[in-house]
């Protein structure tokens, strides 16, 4: 039993597939991809003078593809959410010094450290300027 050129080219398909979810890359899938491609072109012509560049040529355009995809994808900074609190107004609940301290902003309960070397009593209303290893970091309230 001899397979046809269209079901090497699935089978091989089939295996690039395989090995995508096997690594940690997304480089198999583009690979995969020109032989399905290839595989419905053999369906036409079994000319390897055909073929051979419909594979390149597809799996440059599904490699370029991929790569813009991931592009758009790292721009989403998720980030730390920490952001958010920058700039914000926050109460000091202990005393706020060079050394310790704790606020409260959104409800929430926060370490924090003066970032200007002044002393914040409890009541005090500050701002955010900074954060550092989950230290918030504060200033006087503009």
């Amino acid at each position: 039993m001899t397979l046809e050129l269209w079901q090497q080219l699935v089978i091989a398909g089939i295996v690039l597939v395989i090995l995508e979810v096997l690594t940690p890359t997304t480089f198999f899938i583009t690979l995969a991809l020109a032989s399905f491609v290839t595989a419905a072109v053999s369906l036409l012509s079994e000319n390897m003078n055909i073929l051979v560049p419909v594979w390149v040529v597809s799996s440059l355009v599904f490699l370029a593809g991929l790569r813009l995809f991931s592009k758009k994808k790292e721009k989403v900074n998720a980030g730390t959410g920490m952001d958010r609190y920058i700039g914000q107004r926050a109460v000091v609940l202990e005393e706020v010094d060079d050394d310790s301290g704790v606020v409260s902003i959104f409800d929430e309960r926060w370490n924090a450290r003066s970032a200007d070397k002044h002393k914040y009593q409890a009541g005090d209303k500050v701002n955010i300027i900074r954060e550092e290893n989950l230290i918030l970091y504060v200033g006087k309230e503009k």
